[in-house]
């Protein structure tokens, strides 16, 4: 059997040998503590810009559709209700490609009804509001 030893080195030639540290577990602890209330905050602040929509659109009916138009009445939710909005509305044919959209403007307050009309290039199949931003 072969017995395995430590190897000699000369003294002085390769310098002074540490001895093995215990590991600091308070710090590991303490840096994945500031590690998550950095990413916490961080995410609170892009939740608050990107993800809670200051305007919520909801359709709520389609009254009228024809060949060159469709009349629709929709809903804007407003976080504040003091500010107006802008929605695009949207409308798409069958296949679809988009046939007709709008900029239509929303006057403040917390739920606002609008009915719209939208010119068409086409029969419309389906419409849509993607998206509501400030004026």
């Amino acid at each position: 059997m072969t017995q395995v030893t430590q190897p000699t080195f000369p003294p002085g030639r390769y310098g002074r040998r540490r001895e093995p540290r215990r590991p600091r577990t308070w710090l590991m602890v303490l840096m994945a503590a500031l590690t998550a209330v950095v990413m916490g905050a961080v995410g609170v602040r892009l939740y608050d810009v990107f993800g809670n929509e200051e305007f919520t659109p909801l359709l709520l009916s389609e009254r009228e559709r024809t060949d060159d138009h469709v009349t629709i009445r929709f809903e804007v939710r407003s976080r504040d209700g003091s500010r107006p909005a802008i929605c695009v509305v949207r409308a798409r044919a069958k296949d679809g490609l988009v046939v007709g959209v709008a900029d239509v403007q929303v006057p403040p307050g917390e739920r606002v009804k609008v009915d719209y009309t939208l010119s068409t290039s086409q029969r419309a199949f389906v419409v849509d509001i993607p998206s509501c931003r400030r004026a």
